[in-house]
């Protein structure tokens, strides 16, 4: 098992409005008690604690919904409560998301009084008509003043973006990634618009992008931001070495992190055991099958793709004897991956269809 990472997830479900195509756990909350739900959220710290002392917590991630519509002073207790109950490392890094509409004259300035350090964006999209297509609640005005307060309050920094909206055309993302990159945030998320079961999009029949421009889009994506500083290092994810998110990087290189709040999971292994947990507390027993196939599922997200040894050390299973190696050769053929004796990553070619690739690796 790996101890390379220990990261705690505090996950706040309410938002001011649910967005059409969102299909996390949300709910819409103006008037909700703050202070009970976060004194809850310190009982589950409490009793993870339990499980794990002694170990070394290097990020904590605010998620949601909107975390930033929790009011600074609580999430100061809960990093308070988190740096009394485990060692923290020197460097520990700790996000929140954020949308434009929720800064108030003083809020990034607060949050980083309380201890926030890296703040997430979620922008979506650089014009007013695609930000109501999206759902969105604010206006670009809105998000390029909320750009430069948190460019000027914190200095670790992510901007969210969603591509491959309906009738979208590559010379406008062209231009929206142009303006996006000259903005100089450390990182930048970008995913591609899927119309989930459930949403409001799906109900209404709304159809994503088709297929091939999607794929022109990400295409030019990946080759744009590295020319501008930015490589892929994960499927949606882009920054230099130093501005790469630490915490979701434990979630793709199968390190331990906890879950907490309502829809929140987390991963924690405990000599000889590896554990799926989830919201209140409840810890569910994962077999070495279970775990290695989670693990080629993140790991293959990132561009260095899967390190065999650490792969066979958190799971305890043969990489090569776990996967169809009949099907990787083949795909190794059609140049969708490399496969070595310490490495199975995917090609340029290969990310366009990573799902088909993990479905038949499995």
């Amino acid at each position: 098992m790996s101890i390379r990472g220990f990261g705690i997830y505090i996950h706040w479900p309410y938002c001011l409005s649910k967005c059409p195509y969102c299909d996390f756990f949300s709910r819409i909350g103006k008037n909700v008690d703050q202070e009970k739900i976060i004194n809850d959220y310190l009982d589950e710290l409490r009793f993870y604690h339990n499980l794990t002392s002694g170990r070394t917590v290097t990020s904590i991630f605010f998620g949601g919904g909107t975390p930033s519509l929790i009011k600074p002073s609580l999430i100061s207790k809960v990093i308070d409560t988190v740096a009394a109950l485990w060692p923290t490392a020197p460097d520990i890094e700790i996000s929140l998301e954020a949308n434009p509409n929720t800064d108030t004259p003083t809020l990034f300035p607060d949050l980083k009084k309380a201890s926030i350090n890296r703040l997430s964006l979620g922008v979506q999209a650089l014009n007013d008509a695609d930000l109501k297509f999206l759902g969105r609640t604010h206006t670009l005005s809105q998000a390029l003043k909320s750009i430069d307060n948190v460019l000027n309050t914190f200095e670790n920094h992510s901007m969210d973006l969603i591509y491959a909206r309906p009738g979208q055309k590559l010379p406008a993302w062209q231009d929206e990634l142009k303006q996006t990159a000259s903005f100089g945030f450390k990182h930048l998320s970008l995913y591609q618009l899927t119309i989930e079961e459930g949403t409001f999009f799906a109900k209404k029949g709304i159809r994503p992008l088709d297929d091939e421009p999607a794929v022109e889009m990400y295409n030019l994506t990946v080759d744009y931001l590295r020319q501008c500083g930015y490589p892929r290092y994960e499927v949606s994810n882009f920054a230099p070495p130093a501005g790469q998110c630490r915490h979701n990087l434990l979630y793709w290189q199968g390190d331990d992190y906890l879950g907490i709040g309502p829809a929140a999971h987390g991963r924690i292994s405990i000599p000889e055991h590896f554990y799926a947990t989830t919201h209140r507390c409840q810890l569910t027993p994962l077999t070495s099958q279970e775990r290695a196939e989670e693990l080629l599922f993140m790991g293959l997200r990132l561009d260095n793709g899967i390190d065999k040894p650490l792969f066979e050390q958190n799971c305890g299973l043969n990489f090569d004897n776990f996967i169809n190696r009949t099907a990787a050769a083949e795909f190794e053929k059609m140049g969708l991956l490399i496969n070595s004796g310490q490495n199975l990553r995917l090609t340029a070619a290969g990310f366009p269809v990573m799902n088909k690739i993990i479905e038949e690796l499995l």
